[in-house]
């Protein structure tokens, strides 16, 4: 397999599904058999894309046997597991449909909702999420952690979703072009997408319980959730304006520290009290100190997004659409 990371800028296709699979054997096949039915009634040409994150089960051997039978079959094979963003953002990287469909291998997700979301971006929506309004998982350890983390990320967002874990999602093919992923960023592709102005539209689709294999993910992927959503939404705020993030709070602790040590002053020249002894002394100056620290940071990060910015000549803005009469 050719192992050259080449992009597809232009769509060719009508349609791409992005499929990230980790050691999914027993249902690969039949999930297949389903996307093929439901891709066979739509009009236009389209591509399946199976990313193999490094599975360590007969998966890959499957998918290959898939390449070899059906021409619309595209495998992307990991050399070992990156995780799951990784693996979407290969599938979107070489994605040629005009509309992007992402969904789990697990067949959790059903593949009859796809023209459920295509006819939501027909409306002129630039992504599509899904919604398992009726979830198949158990309380405890899935769904009551996932309603929190909705409404965690919603808030901290301003991006108002009902479901983020579901990866049953539709993109314009410009959107996928624009998102760059890493760590366990998938989740929160909805709210880098409103980074960039797109429209968002939220639909209800079926969630099935698992039928074969086993669930990847556990309760501790909750707190690697926490530490994502605090760089997100770091990155929608203050990315391109970060000595407002670092500098509010050193402003804040020099000024306290300021405050301390003025009393102090005055304190010891017009009442003679003792300093030397003091605990609050040492804390105000340390205040001083850590406020100096945040403003030098601030400092050293806006000249970090100055390069970024200048050095890739990477625009601050995002065009939806340009007129011109040449």
């Amino acid at each position: 397999m050719n192992n050259s990371r080449k992009g597809y800028d232009k769509p060719t296709l009508k349609l791409s599904v992005v499929l990230p699979v980790f050691n999914e054997e027993d249902n690969i096949t039949e999930l297949h058999n389903e996307i093929a039915a439901v891709l066979d009634t739509i009009e236009g040409q389209s591509e399946v894309i199976y990313v193999d994150d490094g599975s360590s089960d007969s998966t890959l051997e499957k998918l290959r046997d898939l390449h070899r039978i059906y021409t619309r079959v595209v495998v992307v094979e990991f050399r070992r597991n990156f995780g799951q963003t990784a693996a979407m953002a290969a599938g979107f990287e070489f994605a040629r449909g005009q509309v992007v469909v992402a969904m789990d291998a697990d067949r959790q997700n059903d593949p009859a909702d796809i023209p459920k979301l295509l006819d939501k971006i027909e409306e002129g929506y630039d992504l599509v999420s899904g919604w398992r309004h009726d979830r198949k998982d158990g309380y405890l350890l899935r769904l009551l952690p996932s309603r929190i983390a909705n409404k965690l990320i919603s808030w901290a967002t301003d991006v108002k979703l009902h479901d983020y874990g579901c990866s049953l999602k539709a993109f314009r093919h410009d959107v996928v072009k624009q998102i760059s992923l890493y760590g366990e960023m998938h989740r929160f592709i909805p709210a880098l997408a409103s980074a960039v102005g797109v429209s968002i539209a939220e639909v209800k689709v079926n969630h099935r319980p698992r039928v074969a294999g086993e669930s990847k993910y556990g309760i501790s992927r909750t707190f690697r959730v926490v530490l994502d959503l605090i760089t997100v939404k770091f990155l929608l705020r203050y990315s391109s304006k970060p000595l407002q993030f670092f500098g509010s709070f050193g402003l804040i602790s020099g000024f306290i520290g300021f405050l301390i040590c003025l009393y102090l002053t005055i304190e010891k020249l017009f009442y003679q009290v003792p300093m030397s002894d003091r605990p609050l002394l040492l804390l105000g100056i340390l205040l001083l100190f850590i406020g100096l620290q945040f403003i030098t940071v601030g400092l050293l990060a806006e000249l970090m997004t100055r390069t970024y910015h200048e050095a890739q000549d990477k625009p601050i803005y995002t065009i939806r659409k340009l007129l011109r009469k040449d």
